[in-house]
């Protein structure tokens, strides 16, 4: 149809009036109004004498959509987004179906929802950038260890210790700390080993309690780990992005719980860590996980916590050597810094290839190497 915009009422006013004479060459009317056929019919019976309404143009919409929200299905969405507000249409989508309703729409649909209902602000959408990500085949293969940055209280600071399963992202510490120190971290953890088991690596910054002044040192924390059969390695300097899926995790704790929230005391921090823990794990979907939850794909390391320290235990082609009391090593008359956290522990020297260097060894883990050549 060609009707122009600014005069299509008069046009089609005065083409109904001229189609309306008993003389009129329909055919011929209508190529001069440049209009079909059947647009002329239509406007012709849909007029009716006197009334220039019936020519306006009628609502496309359908009388009814059978794939329209229903009232019930949109207030299900919205209460639940009520205690979620940090969710997004596709965690809704898939906690609906995980609670077994049926008939759920879209994410798309659900986002709509969200913003019709003033619950998401449309010029805040922005398209996370793709990246690839690299998580370990299975649980308890590596853990991701560290304390979110402080927040205050009403006369303390709270620093968060948490500790996060590397393939399934399930959170298996999330404990509010009045301190960063070793006992603290310790204690936690031997709470985890008992309920977990042990995993067979923990990864963590380079800052306290885990790591010592100088590169490679241990502390007594990293020590009492390698005790337990544990590997231990730390992130690079200056790059967060090893401890990556640890820092998404206090992204998404400080949205969901932090923010714009003021706790009074250490007790009434610990009771809504508890609560969203159990949330994080076993409710909210996580889109890294093709939307399951972390306890779907997590489970328990049959490695135990040992109620003892087992003994250290060292090749018999191994050089063992005490270390001193002030953390020192004396090889070939050259003194070394091994660390004050191995004072009085037995470490082993084991020669490589090339003459003059040794590797130092704590239970099974590298932690030095030293040069007898250098001066």
């Amino acid at each position: 149809m060609a009707w122009k915009v600014r005069t299509k009422m008069s046009q089609r006013y005065e083409f109904v009036e001229l189609a309306r004479k008993k003389s009129c060459n329909f055919s011929e009317l209508c190529r001069r109004f440049d209009i079909s056929r059947p647009t002329g019919y239509k406007w012709l019976r849909r007029y009716q004498k006197g009334n220039l309404e019936t020519l306006q143009d009628k609502s496309r919409r359908p009388h009814k959509s059978h794939n329209k929200t229903t009232k019930q299905t949109e207030t299900l969405i919205l209460n639940l987004r009520a205690k979620h507000p940090s969710w997004g249409g596709r965690k809704l989508k898939r906690r609906l179906e995980d609670l077994g309703y049926n008939d759920i729409p879209s994410a798309t649909t659900i986002s709509n929802i969200l913003k019709r209902n003033g619950c998401i602000d449309p010029l805040s959408s922005v398209k996370a950038k793709a990246f690839i990500r690299f998580e370990h085949p299975f649980p308890n293969d590596m853990w991701q260890m560290d304390f979110k940055g402080w927040f205050n209280m009403d006369r303390q600071r709270c620093y968060p210790l948490t500790v996060l399963d590397d393939h399934s992202r399930y959170s298996i510490v999330l404990k509010a700390c009045l301190y960063e120190r070793s006992k603290v971290v310790q204690d936690a953890l031997t709470k985890a080993f008992r309920t977990y088991g042990l995993p067979r690596r923990m990864t963590m910054d380079n800052g306290a309690p885990w790591a010592g002044y100088e590169r490679g040192q241990l502390t007594s924390l990293t020590a009492w780990l390698i005790r337990l059969g544990i590997k231990v390695s730390h992130s690079r300097p200056y790059h967060p992005q090893t401890q990556g899926k640890d820092e998404r995790f206090h992204r998404t704790l400080k949205v969901e719980l932090l923010n714009h929230r003021h706790y009074a005391d250490l007790e009434e921090v610990s009771r809504a860590f508890q609560t969203w823990r159990y949330i994080y794990n076993t409710q909210r979907p996580h889109e890294a996980l093709g939307m399951d939850t972390p306890v779907s794909r997590y489970q328990v390391s049959p490695r135990r916590y040992p109620d003892t320290l087992p003994p250290i235990e060292y090749d018999y082609n191994d050089i063992v050597r005490k270390v001193n009391c002030d953390g020192k090593l004396s090889v070939q008359g050259k003194v070394f810094t091994v660390g004050r956290a191995l004072t009085g522990q037995y470490i082993a020297l084991r020669p490589t290839k090339t003459d003059g260097i040794l590797d130092v060894y704590y239970c099974h883990q590298k932690i030095k190497t030293l040069d007898l050549r250098a001066r």
